[in-house]
């Protein structure tokens, strides 16, 4: 284990794990994104084809963010919904114009679960992360865009649900809706019909097979565990405490709430000789762009033994660092560290999204997101990947969003680990363990789901009975 010089603003970190016996990245980052706040948005419509007719649909948009905090675009989408000129027909989208950029702007099309007479379609419009942020009070400026029949056959438009040909001058319009982080915060859809509508057959998502796993098992050496493709390292290395143990007996399954568990203990007197860490890993690195989710349960005190150990507590997906500086390296972190460390003196919960490092020399290119508070007990952990920016929820609130420069390249190992960055934290001989806790884990392949269909997908999933499933491919 090498120990960081101090960067960025003046701190310290290590944190390399091993992954499969190669030694990767787990860590502490360099730039910050402030934590997310509420906010509100406002969508402003008009349109420039005004006739009951078309060649093809223009309706313009202006957002504008009406709350108090500076709003990241990426995290906003617009739905504008219409009625499809026939059964079969297939749409395409077109930016004619934008303040923002037109190649910062996306649309996709998508089909209502629930059909009205005035709308069975929907436009998507998205931002990537390039279209930057919209502080309080500002707006996006115009955004000229169309949308036609693939065949260019003549739109009606006068029994679409979000069409007006009076309103051609911008205006609040409420017939369209807008989403904040996966939240609608805006507008009315038809009615029976909300955000979370399946895509449309002719612009199909792609992926979807997922890895659910609720951690119903005996012991470590239970054989559906390996079969099931999860490691439980025994080989040493970082991170941690150098000559520290990977203990698999330390990994346990126990019954809490009448619910099986994945238990992680770290345990500590003190020495080197005396700490044992843990660490599950998943066999096959074939986890990319998609949605990522677990419940774990940290712990801001040991179960037994006094206080003030420097501890890591995690979720993350990973690769290995091929070359220093390789620029295919990736990384995505939850990591919660209960009583500081790396320079922190209390609770601390980062997430960071890594693009490549150096050990030795130190350097590192990621993007991090902090909150200085307690995350004792059970919560939700959310990371959704798409072509366009990495976004971190907890408990179904978005924590943070990373801009698309540390989007992975190569697909990646899921892991848990729990383990200590030094023995400085406290100076007692006396024993104690830590205990960090895993419910479930969950990955859906190419989609990005938001936490409420996360609950859904896993409480699908335990109604079937269902206590683990790989459809997964190899990468």
């Amino acid at each position: 284990m090498r120990t960081r010089p101090p960067v960025g603003r003046g701190r310290v970190a290590l944190a390399l794990s091993a992954l499969l016996g190669s030694t990767v990245l787990a860590a502490l980052p360099m730039t910050v994104t402030a934590s997310a706040a509420a906010a509100g948005i406002a969508v402003q419509y008009r349109t420039s084809a005004s006739g009951a007719t078309a060649d093809q649909s223009e309706p313009w948009f202006k957002v504008r963010n009406t709350g108090s905090t500076t709003v990241q675009l990426s995290q906003v989408k617009i739905r504008y919904y219409f009625k499809a000129d026939s059964a079969s027909a297939s749409y395409r989208f077109a930016c004619s114009w934008a303040v923002k950029g037109c190649a910062n702007i996306t649309g996709t099309f998508g089909v209502l679960g629930h059909p009205t007479a005035t709308a069975d379609r929907y436009l998507e419009v998205g931002f990537t992360s390039a279209a930057g942020s919209l502080a309080a009070g500002a707006d996006t400026s115009d955004m000229q865009l169309r949308f036609y029949q693939s065949n260019w056959q003549t739109l009606n438009q006068a029994d679409d649900y979000s069409f007006n040909g009076s309103q051609t001058s911008y205006a609040d319009w409420n017939k369209v809706t807008a989403q904040l982080a996966g939240t609608t915060v805006w507008g009315t859809a038809p009615e029976g019909d909300g955000p979370t509508d399946p895509t449309d057959p002719t612009d199909p998502p792609g992926g979807g097979q997922s890895l659910f796993d609720d951690f119903t098992y005996a012991s470590y050496t239970d054989p559906a565990l390996a079969a099931h493709g999860w490691n439980v390292r025994s080989n040493s290395g970082g991170p941690g405490v150098p000559g520290a143990t990977w203990d698999p007996s330390k990994v346990t399954f126990p019954t809490v709430s009448g619910n099986t568990v994945m238990n992680l203990e770290t345990s500590t007197a003190g020495t080197a000789e005396s700490t044992r860490q843990t660490e599950v890993v998943s066999r096959s690195t074939k986890f990319k762009n998609g949605t990522y989710a677990a419940r774990v349960k940290f712990s801001d005190t040991p179960k037994s033994g006094p206080d003030g150990d420097h501890l890591v507590q995690t979720f993350f997906t990973i690769n290995d660092l091929k070359a220093p500086m390789a620029d295919d390296y990736s990384e995505y972190d939850f990591e919660y560290l209960p009583n500081g460390g790396w320079g922190e003196s209390g609770n601390i919960l980062y997430t960071t999204s890594w693009e490549t490092y150096d050990p030795d020399p130190w350097q590192a290119v990621n993007q991090h997101t902090e909150d200085r508070q307690s995350y004792n007990g059970w919560h939700d952990l959310v990371l959704t990947i798409d072509n366009s920016s990495i976004t971190y929820y907890i408990d179904g609130q978005l924590f943070g969003t990373h801009d698309a420069r540390y989007l992975p390249e190569r697909p990646m190992s899921i892991n848990f680990n729990q383990w200590l960055i030094d023995l400085a934290g406290q100076t007692s001989t006396t024993a104690r363990a830590y205990d960090e806790q895993v419910d479930y884990v969950l990955h859906v392949k190419d989609q990005v789901l938001t936490p409420a269909q996360v609950a859904a997908k896993v409480a699908a999933y335990r109604t079937a009975g269902t206590r683990f499933v790989d459809e997964v491919p190899a990468s």
